[in-house]
């Protein structure tokens, strides 16, 4: 898997970050969604890595991505920000994985 941040979703991370300590992980959350194939992806940033993470290295930074959901990404993956949608989105050649992609910061919890 290979994943890609552009520019400006690099800053605007680096901007929600600060100098915080902590993983940005690719979430595939299942929560309330009925089923695992029905997931929704989110950018977490979080304090500890689960045992299922895998470390995906970036132009920029690495990102974690559970291992058993990887088989609901693309190979190629292109995370972006939309400034007139203010959100995240992720891409791949072929399609929007998620045009609306939220930033949860799980530090704060």
């Amino acid at each position: 898997m290979n994943i890609t941040l552009t520019e400006v979703a690099g800053k605007k991370i680096q901007e929600k970050i600060q100098n915080q300590q902590g993983f940005l992980k690719l979430k595939y959350d299942t929560e309330g969604c009925g089923c695992v194939v029905s997931g929704v992806t989110s950018l977490w940033f979080v304090n500890e890595l689960d045992e299922d993470d895998r470390e995906i290295q970036t132009n920029m930074v690495p990102v974690y991505v559970e291992k058993s959901k990887e088989v609901f990404l693309d190979d190629e993956l292109k995370i972006d920000f939309s400034a007139s949608s203010n959100c995240f989105q992720l891409k791949s050649p072929n399609q929007y994985l998620n045009p609306r992609m939220s930033f949860i910061d799980k530090t704060v919890e």
